[in-house]
């Protein structure tokens, strides 16, 4: 199997084995051995979920330094509409914008533009009749990645369009290049992260070949020093090329509220997200037309690599919707531009692999026995102290041969329990 770029990873001197984020992980991919956890990139969806509940901050994400925009002769930023919620002095969004140029960028493009691209390509999506019902976007790659590993049956209804960044990295470059008469290969755009999924996306990206995104730089990075620059910036409402709907992406329901208002689910928070979706799996909501998923508390604006507490910046957010006025994408998002940039997927995207059992039918079948077999031994407390999340993931550890039953402590406890009782009954015979 392929190694994939994780931006997710321990620092091993920090972790404790506190088994926080083995409890906690979406997908089972944490496990404690040794003293110290260990993620399983097979099973890793990069969703952040262990960094956020990591009391020692063993679990961090690697994002791309500010410096490495040097690398390009023109630097383009692509703030994610959630990073406007970063800020609680702000008047306009354009503040933020222009601070951005002021920081060494020499454009900016918003994410929230590409936003508004893919609501109306989505929306003519949905006057397809014969695509499954519903329409799970795409915009989360967490939720994506959460769907090959856990829901595979649920891919052909993930939307095949690509996510706002790509498509506002696509029209970044070809409009300055047009407008500036410069090359395409000489222009680097740069996402500003709240995340650690949207990184992983960039450098493994999902079904496309290559991102279009020359690198990540996450909020945290750029905060401080954009924050002084934002205070200093003169508000040029020129540079605000999006519309409110666009930026509405940045909490849970904007998506799904210029997308389809009136028969959509939003939900956010990954766990609340695996229970819809297996009701969607079940078959119980054939009657939605459009499901978003958002990994985050409260969407983007809850990601680990935000500065600002959640809630707070959902309610920027809000405030600057509420104080700007613009036509719905609809009205404002010409159709003929759906067909100027590849805005559809290149490629399928197909299951993980990681939770196969074994290439060879039958022997997967045989070790699925085995772990059955095993399950019905174990104690079913889901405790985690053997170092794996349940106790049905220890028993698949267990026939992989990375534990053994002996990790449980309390089959341990019960077999000592048998130990003792058995050195009793020698001695007494013994004695006898």
């Amino acid at each position: 199997m392929e190694k994939r770029f994780h931006s997710v990873r321990l620092d091993k001197e920090k972790c404790r084995a506190c088994t926080n984020c083995l409890r906690r992980c979406p997908t089972e991919a944490i496990r404690v051995r040794g003293g110290r956890a260990h993620i399983i990139d097979e099973l890793c969806i990069d969703c952040g979920e262990c960094i956020r509940v990591c009391e020692y901050h063993a679990k961090i994400a690697v994002t791309d330094p500010l410096s490495s925009i040097s690398r390009f002769k023109y630097k383009i930023a692509l703030p994610a509409p959630s990073m406007y919620g970063q800020f609680k002095n702000i008047q306009s969004i354009a503040q933020v914008l222009a601070g951005l140029k002021r920081m060494g960028f020499d454009d900016v493009f918003e994410v929230a533009r590409g936003a508004d691209i893919v609501t109306r390509a989505v929306r003519e999506k949905l006057r397809q009749p014969d695509l499954p019902r519903p329409l799970i976007s795409a915009a989360c790659p967490a939720i994506v990645r959460l769907i090959q590993v856990r829901f595979p049956d649920l891919i052909d209804h993930i939307v095949d369009i690509r996510q706002p960044m790509e498509v506002a990295a696509l029209m970044a470059k070809k409009e300055f290049a047009r407008k500036h008469g410069v090359k395409e290969e000489d222009i680097g755009c740069f996402f500003i992260t709240p995340c650690p999924a949207k990184v992983t996306a960039i450098r493994s990206p999902i079904g496309h070949e290559t991102s279009a995104v020359d690198g990540a730089i996450s909020v945290l990075e750029i905060y401080g020093l954009l924050s002084g620059h934002t205070k200093r910036a003169t508000a040029d409402e020129s540079l605000i090329t999006a519309t409110p709907w666009g930026v509405g992406w940045a909490s849970s329901g904007g998506e799904a509220g210029a997308v389809c208002p009136d028969n959509s689910l939003a939900v956010d928070g990954i766990e609340n997200v695996m229970r819809v979706l297996e009701e969607i799996e079940n078959g119980k909501l054939k009657d939605l037309d459009f499901f978003e998923g958002n990994a985050c508390t409260g969407g983007c604006v809850g990601g680990p690599l935000n500065f600002e507490n959640n809630y707070v910046a959902r309610n920027i957010i809000h405030r600057l919707i509420d104080k700007s006025s613009g036509l719905h994408p609809d009205e404002k998002v010409d159709v003929s531009l759906l067909n100027k940039y590849p805005l559809n997927n290149a490629l399928p995207i197909h299951p993980s692999s990681a939770m196969k059992l074994d290439d060879d039918l039958l022997e997967a079948m045989r070790k699925m026995e085995e772990i059955e077999q095993i399950s019905k031994r174990l104690p079913g407390y889901d405790c985690g102290s053997c170092g794996s999340p349940t106790c049905h993931a220890f028993a698949e550890d267990i026939v992989q041969g990375f534990a053994r039953e002996m990790d449980c402590v309390h089959i341990l406890k019960e077999q000592l329990r048998l130990m003792a009782q058995q050195m009793v009954h020698l001695a007494e015979s013994t004695r006898e």
